[in-house]
């Protein structure tokens, strides 16, 4: 059988290092000549003739007029440059080849069908799948109660939890990864639509023996010349808390930086600086909380999606719940 010029493996170099293998456009399915795109079309096909190893009966169980199975299988072969099966008459059998290529044929179906069947799942209205992010500081009490009361009317619906810092969900909302994210400060992006729930009082956290201690408020500024424990960059209340020191005149001397509130509860507890934070869930020893008059601080709360997509039926459940708490998200 004469062999034509189709897609082959693709030889890159990086530097000193030679990658063999298809490309990644390729794989992806992006790429015009490549095999994915080439086949894919036929696969089905081949499989059905290859098991019943007769076109009629293959094209009348398939649905699919006999010359155009018998052509296909014949470009098949073509576009491979390797015979398939031996014609006998009417009937085929497998060549080697053939019984090989089937055997990664029907591998590569059933990870199609796992796949739509996951895909179609995670769609169900009653029993689908909602990716959904929130801020550490949110995870103790907020979200808990939050997804108790919504499976009170969607018991079947399932959620994959994300903790972490807003950046970090900012980038797999734009992955996918995410359907949803509770984030503060809220995104100012073109590609992303958020939406205001509610607000949060910061609080400076002072250690139990300083000497603001006694008091119940005190405003930022007298906190100039105190040294902070802050979360680390790229975290949103990082952010806040610079921007509101900023607002008071001054830049935070920053001798720690962690991940956590509560470990920055801790290092206040500890004597090693101040913070702004959030209000704990529990109250914790070693600490005292003190309100800030000046300037407000508070970070606002939002929920934020990828502009573009359409929501699944249990991802826009779960979005309009969401929407409906504005204002009563932390209480």
């Amino acid at each position: 059988m004469a062999h034509d010029s189709r897609p082959r493996t693709r030889v890159s170099s990086i530097g000193n290092e030679k990658n063999i293998g298809v490309t990644s456009e390729a794989v992806a399915g992006l790429d015009p000549g490549s095999w994915p795109v080439l086949l894919a079309p036929r696969l089905a096909q081949f499989a059905g003739v290859a098991r019943d190893e007769h076109v009629t009966r293959a094209a009348r169980r398939m649905a699919v007029p006999q010359s155009t199975l018998s052509r296909a299988m014949v470009r098949l072969e073509q576009d491979l440059g390797v015979e398939l099966f031996a014609r006998r008459g009417r009937a085929l059998a497998l060549t080697p080849a053939g019984r090989a290529f089937l055997a990664s044929v029907e591998s590569a179906l059933a990870g199609i069908e796992r796949a739509a069947e996951a895909v179609r799942a995670d769609a169900d209205p009653a029993t689908g799948k909602v990716a959904f992010g929130f801020l550490h500081t949110l995870g103790s009490e907020t979200v808990p109660g939050l997804l108790r009361e919504f499976r009170s009317g969607f018991p079947g619906i399932r959620f994959q939890l994300v903790q972490t810092y807003s950046d970090e969900m900012i980038d797999r909302l734009r992955s996918g990864e995410l359907d949803l994210c509770l984030t503060s400060p809220m995104p100012d992006a073109p590609d992303l639509i958020a939406r205001r729930l509610d607000e949060q009082r910061l609080r400076l956290v002072v250690p139990d023996d300083h000497a603001m201690a006694g008091r119940r408020r005190v405003r930022l500024a007298e906190a100039a010349e105190e040294t902070f424990v802050t979360l680390e960059p790229g975290y949103g209340l990082r952010r806040i808390t610079d921007a509101l020191c900023h607002e008071a005149g001054f830049t935070p001397r920053v001798a720690f930086e962690g991940e956590e509130a509560e470990t920055l509860r801790g290092l206040v507890a500890a004597g090693l600086g101040v913070a702004l934070l959030p209000p704990p869930a529990v109250p914790r020893p070693g600490v005292v909380e003190l309100a800030v008059s000046a300037p407000r601080a508070v970070r606002e709360i939002g929920v934020a999606w990828l502009d573009g997509p359409a929501d699944t039926p249990p991802v826009a459940a779960f979005k309009r719940f969401l929407l409906s708490r504005r204002g009563r998200l932390l209480h």
